[in-house]
């Protein structure tokens, strides 16, 4: 008699076809990874069964290290080799760097290092000790290797932080299937467990970033419709909020600069307790005595609210951005979930109450729904069935363009596009017998390129030499699943072609992000001028060039008073170019071009006697 192979619900019969994907959020605070068994997304535990790995990694004697929990014990005892909150340095440099944290910082070119007793350590470093024990705990759960992870980052991330955190999973031996947005990720979560259907708003607050993703959910298809957020903001700055409070109460805030290495992790961790507490309770008492100073005050809700009110007033400006980016009102939005543990506070969910007019969702786990969410992309990544009913469209979160005469900004990617995805746009040259084209590579919102971020530069060589406007070069943006970006030139009729993986240097300051989007609504009527005068001088730069080339070619054509009349109206041109009024350049370069028509026609007609010169009708 035959024996009975058992599958598990959406596997493959046969073992060997069966693949492992996890998902793991790695975050500032804490991380987790989850999986799909017996058909259902779950965390998995470690060997004493607790699904929370505290991101945190301390360095010892002798080249050993501890990471979670054992590591969190040794925050006050060992600041300066104890690494926590290392997801705030990711792809950034010693500049952006604006919190005061216990372990010492070191300026390296690109990203910022951190000195241990083990050594300088990268925060990719730091950050694959983490992935790399969330990988041990999956493929102990399994008994098996795994085949691929998901992994999620803040929606806010920009390229270089999101390019380090892929560097940190490869580091630590994972092979990465994609990088998705925390927010998103919570949607897939919640919207399988729930089908729910509609425009939710995912309100995520986690340890260091803060997001907001409003997404519309059908049947499956989980498309983001925009994106926003701060990821320099989170639960972290709300300790230090409740910190500086506290020394403020004391009478010891001048202090502050003075307070050891040890005496700052100890304040830190009791405003993190003190934060906790009235999660549950209407007030605490804060007693503790740091370097000699003894600091002692009662906190409440209300307290806390007024003390943390700025920082709280920052999120709902972001939530604010993303309805507008969406052209959505706060009454079309369907339902709030809330994510990340910083939603536990009290005072962000009476915020988010008092902001939509409505009860936020807080029935799913907030610390588990990314890595839930994350678990369910990653099993369907991997190929297993059962999982192929998910539809995930993400979103950038900047526009991408490349700069153009006049130092102009032509957008090729717009902000919240649907990723991944791939664009064109067709570019020619500007002077007669150009082979070469430079192409610079931005992003950002502003029409300036001086006003945006510097991406990436390379060079399209071997251009047959023409005519200015006679080549068509495409230019194409692929950005894949991971927000990761690749350009390429073409000329369409020789077929040269250039290409480069925009690889972002590390160290953009977060807040950089944020400014970008202020500003572009801040400073709309100012760029609209800027730009209407840039594209005037190009204009009349390119008419000038194009009459003075007819004149040296063709300026025998011309009787000496027509000559004269050009010749007035190309110095009229010159003289009001640098003034920097756009309306009068428009009219002097319209003047121009009128009074060259005629030119122009004499030019034509010699151009059509030559190629006819010597030639049989009968032929033609």
């Amino acid at each position: 008699m035959a024996l009975l192979q058992i599958s598990e619900p959406g596997q493959a019969p046969d073992p060997h076809q069966r693949r492992i994907g996890i998902g793991i959020d790695l975050g500032t605070t804490h991380s987790l990874v989850a999986a799909v068994r017996h058909g259902v997304a779950e965390c998995l535990p470690d060997e004493q069964g607790r699904v929370i790995l505290p991101s945190v990694v301390r360095y010892l004697e002798g080249g050993g290290r501890q990471i979670g929990l054992d590591a969190l014990a040794s925050q006050v005892d060992d600041p300066l080799n104890t690494i926590a909150s290392v997801k705030r340095l990711m792809g950034r440099g010693l500049a952006d760097v604006k919190a005061r944290l216990p372990y010492e910082l070191i300026d390296k070119p690109g990203m910022v290092a951190i000195r241990t007793r083990a050594g300088e350590k990268s925060p990719v470093e730091v950050s694959a000790e983490i992935l790399a024990t969330l990988r041990y705990r999956a493929e102990d759960s399994f008994n098996a290797d795994i085949d691929g992870a998901v992994i999620t980052v803040p929606a806010y991330f920009d390229e270089a932080q999101r390019q380090a955190t892929k560097d940190a999973a490869q580091l630590a031996g994972l092979n990465v299937l994609r990088l998705i947005n925390e927010p998103t990720a919570a949607a897939i979560a919640y919207g399988l467990d729930h089908q729910s259907e509609g425009l939710f708003a995912v309100y995520d607050l986690g340890g260091g970033t803060f997001d907001i993703s409003i997404l519309r959910l059908t049947r499956g298809v989980f498309e983001v419709v925009a994106t926003g957020g701060d990821s320099a903001l989170g639960g972290d700055d709300y300790d230090r909020a409740i910190a500086d409070w506290l020394l403020a109460q004391s009478g010891t805030a001048a202090a502050t600069a003075s307070l050891s290495a040890s005496a700052r992790a100890q304040l830190h961790r009791q405003a993190r307790q003190a934060k906790e507490a009235l999660s549950s309770q209407d007030s605490v008492a804060l007693d503790l005595v740091l370097d000699g100073h003894r600091l002692s005050a009662r906190l409440d809700r209300a307290l806390l609210a007024q003390v943390t009110e700025a920082l709280t007033s920052r999120t709902l400006s972001a939530v604010r951005r993303a309805l507008r980016d969406a052209q959505l009102g706060k009454d079309d939005i369907q339902g709030v979930v809330m994510v990340g543990g910083s939603t536990r506070m009290p005072v962000v969910q009476e915020a988010v109450r008092a902001f939509f007019g409505r009860d936020p969702l807080t029935n799913l786990n907030p610390d588990e729904v990314v890595a839930l969410g994350a678990a369910l992309s990653a099993h369907q990544l991997v190929g297993n069935r059962g999982a192929d009913d998910i539809l995930l469209l993400d979103v950038i979160p900047l526009s991408l363009g490349i700069e153009t005469m006049g130092g102009l900004v032509e957008r090729i990617v717009p902000r919240n596009q649907t990723i991944p995805t791939a664009m064109a746009q067709d570019f020619t040259t500007y002077k007669d017998g150009q082979t070469a084209l430079a192409l610079h590579v931005v992003q950002g919102e502003r029409d300036l390129v001086a006003d945006c971020r510097s991406l990436a530069r390379f060079e399209l060589r071997g251009i047959p030499p023409m005519a200015a406007g006679a080549a068509r070069i495409r230019v194409t943006f692929t950005v894949d699943a991971d927000g990761l970006l690749t350009v390429s030139a073409r000329e369409q009729v020789s077929g040269v072609e250039a290409q480069i993986d925009v690889k972002p240097s590390y160290g953009l300051a977060d807040e950089d992000i944020a400014r970008m989007l202020q500003e572009s609504f801040s400073t709309a009527q100012q760029d609209m001028q800027a730009r209407a005068l840039a594209e005037a001088q190009v204009d009349a730069d390119r008419m000038m060039l194009a009459t003075q080339s007819a004149l040296e070619l063709d300026g025998d054509l011309l009787s000496p008073e027509e000559r004269l009349r050009i010749d007035t109206l190309l110095n009229e041109l010159r003289q009001v170019r640098p003034a920097g009024d756009a309306a009068a350049i428009e009219a002097a370069t319209k003047s121009l071009a009128h009074g060259t028509e005629a030119f122009a026609a004499m030019r034509m007609n010699k151009g059509i006697q030559q190629a006819l010169a010597g030639k049989n009708i009968a032929t033609i």
